[in-house]
């Protein structure tokens, strides 16, 4: 039996538990290969996944990233929003539902937010700030961006990239409100998933004691539900939300399903998050599954 003594009063270099100096230091060396190989491996998989995200431009000029390659043939499509191309695309909690369709063979669309990435102009803030500075100015925040989506739309099923009658949109939060917005502008979206999104900007902090009130009461997403009716609509969000706002979120699923009456496909979740603004667990998974549900495998 091996003491405490032992493993105190002899050097570990010669002795531990019995093994031999050799067998330490061999094995030291092999926990260290086994350590950077993870570290490479882990490095590998980050780099294949950013260098998946091609950013590129239509014929007309505008910036749009894809997850993967061209297709072998026009495919379904999902456009993801969140903020910027390369968050919406690169960042697996963004991706939501995209993780599991790309897996599938969907293509895997993103643009740039309004005031985010290029987008943004070098006289405004960042952001939701971004917004907030633009509607300050009675600009639009919707107009220039739902004609580049619509653009880029057009290059896609022009180029045999997508299959015209398989397009979906989704969003996260600010992405998930830029999300309804351009569904509600083109019917070519066939279903829209949205994810903890914000629903009313007057609910935000960023649009506190905001100068145009009633362009921003406009905009509130109950006001887009009759353009909505006749498409399924997914929406999850957390039940303690104090971001977005839970209430804001129910009453806009509720608002689309009242308008839409028997022909309502509105699908509400509300599931328990502690977390506040973030995305319950198991949701992207859902959403993927209801999307192939109503859109078909690839």
């Amino acid at each position: 039996m091996v003491t405490s003594n032992l493993s105190k009063n002899v050097p570990w270099q010669f002795c531990v538990f019995g093994v031999t100096k050799m067998k330490v230091t061999f094995t030291l060396f092999y926990c260290i290969l086994v350590l950077l190989n993870a570290t490479n491996l882990s490095s590998l998989r980050a780099d294949t996944k950013k260098e998946a995200i091609q950013i590129t431009k239509t014929s007309t000029n505008v910036r749009f990233g894809l997850l993967g390659k061209k297709p072998v043939k026009p495919a379904p499509t999902l456009f993801i929003f969140s903020g910027t191309i390369e968050e919406s695309l690169g960042d697996s909690y963004f991706r939501q539902c995209g993780n599991m369709l790309y897996e599938q063979g969907y293509l895997c669309i993103s643009l740039d937010l309004p005031c985010h990435g290029v987008d943004k102009r070098s006289d405004e803030p960042n952001g939701l700030d971004g917004w907030r500075y633009r509607i300050d100015h009675n600009e639009s925040i919707f107009t220039d961006f739902n004609a580049k989506v619509s653009k880029v739309l057009n290059y896609l099923i022009s180029e045999d990239y997508t299959d015209s009658s398989k397009v979906s949109v989704c969003g996260t939060s600010r992405g998930g409100f830029i999300a309804a917005n351009y569904a509600a502008a083109d019917r070519r979206m066939k279903c829209i998933a949205m994810f903890c999104p914000v629903t009313d900007l007057l609910k935000l902090q960023e649009f506190k004691n905001v100068r145009n009130y009633d362009m921003v009461d406009s905009m509130s997403l109950v006001n887009l539900a009759e353009r909505l009716v006749g498409r399924p609509v997914w929406l999850v969000i957390g039940d303690q939300d104090t971001r977005v706002d839970t209430d804001s979120a129910i009453a806009f699923a509720r608002t689309v399903s009242q308008v839409s009456g028997k022909k309502s496909q509105m699908e509400l979740h509300i599931m328990p998050e502690p977390g506040g603004h973030v995305t319950p667990k198991g949701s992207a998974e859902s959403a993927a599954k209801w999307i192939i549900k109503n859109m078909g495998q690839v």
